[in-house]
């Protein structure tokens, strides 16, 4: 319990390093604040005792934290807490200390922990869930497989210049207009960090797309067993932007896929004038020629002199 009469050190510990805002410890340090509290990142030769210290990772292959923590209370927190591997599979289940509470939740976030990498930059979630299921992805398990808003705009921004925003499937969501108008109307340069669903891009929401100024739209072709080749075909027609934004397509490898699957995606993407970006699913152990493939695709001066991959390994 807290104790109502002092006021709380509070100590923070970003697991996977400070490349990316931990949102969930910019929510708590902008929550104990609010409080009253004291809040910073915890440095085991600096800090001194605190009364409590927030770790958090979002990604389960993230190396704990070791060293030796001097407070009264530890709390672990984000989705690399509750992601088990079971028979080679990530498996999320809910723990009761993971989950923010919803004043907390939805709570402006703290920006001052990352000052370099938010520098006039949001970074949230409008919508929450995605009906794929898709079996290497644990936000099924984690949100639901119905795409749901959860917040507007403004809980997360508050005039930056751009917007990262976070959400697993924004098109998938019933509200998809609400938020694309939220996103239009805000004028900052948006990026869809996880990707548009181009299944789901139709040319209404693509319209919609239009509209916002963007740089580098992010797409996704995961699936070798579905070939989008039509899909993306459709958003190239309908996407008016050309000119000023790159295109760029999570392709992922070493999942459930064989090499020729994976060079007919990232092949029909080329044709297509998108920027295939190879993502290797269990980098740790796989397998030479997938780190070979991801080097050849995703380091554009090799991607844009060697058209084949057969060239780049020979």
């Amino acid at each position: 319990m807290r104790n109502l009469l002092k006021n709380m050190k509070i100590g923070l510990i970003d697991i996977d390093g400070h490349h990316f805002p931990n949102l969930p410890l910019m929510k708590l340090s902008a929550w104990h604040k609010r409080q009253g509290d004291t809040v910073e990142w915890y440095q085991p030769m600096f800090s001194g005792h605190m009364d409590r210290v927030y770790m958090s990772k979002v990604f389960s292959f993230t190396t704990d934290y070791t060293d030796c923590i001097n407070a009264d209370e530890i709390i672990k927190c984000g989705s690399g807490y509750c992601i088990d591997l079971v028979d080679g599979k990530e498996i999320y289940y809910a723990k009761r200390d993971s989950l923010l509470p919803a004043e907390i939740e939805h709570i402006y976030p703290d920006y001052s922990l990352y000052p370099e990498l938010t520098i006039d930059t949001a970074f949230g979630f409008l919508t929450r869930g995605c009906p794929r299921g898709c079996e290497f992805c644990h936000v099924a398990a984690k949100e639901g497989r119905c795409s749901n808003k959860v917040a507007n705009l403004r809980e997360f921004w508050d005039g930056q210049g751009k917007i990262m925003l976070c959400d697993p499937n924004t098109f998938a969501c019933r509200d998809w207009e609400d938020i694309l108008g939220q996103l239009i109307e805000s004028r900052a340069i948006i990026d869809f960090t996880q990707g548009i669903d181009v299944r789901l891009a139709t040319p209404e929401r693509i319209e919609m797309l239009n509209r916002m100024r963007i740089r580098r739209m992010h797409l996704a072709w995961d699936q070798p067993d579905q070939d989008l080749t039509e899909d993306f075909k459709r958003f190239s027609e309908c996407y008016s932007r050309k000119s000023e934004t790159r295109k760029v397509v999570y392709v992922l490898v070493n999942f459930n896929s064989t090499i020729e699957q994976d060079l007919y995606r990232i092949y029909t993407l080329r044709d297509l004038r998108f920027d295939p970006y190879v993502m290797i699913y269990d980098k740790k152990h796989a397998a030479q020629i997938y780190r070979d493939m991801q080097r050849w695709v995703n380091n554009r001066i090799i991607w844009r002199s060697c058209k084949r991959f057969e060239d780049y390994i020979a």
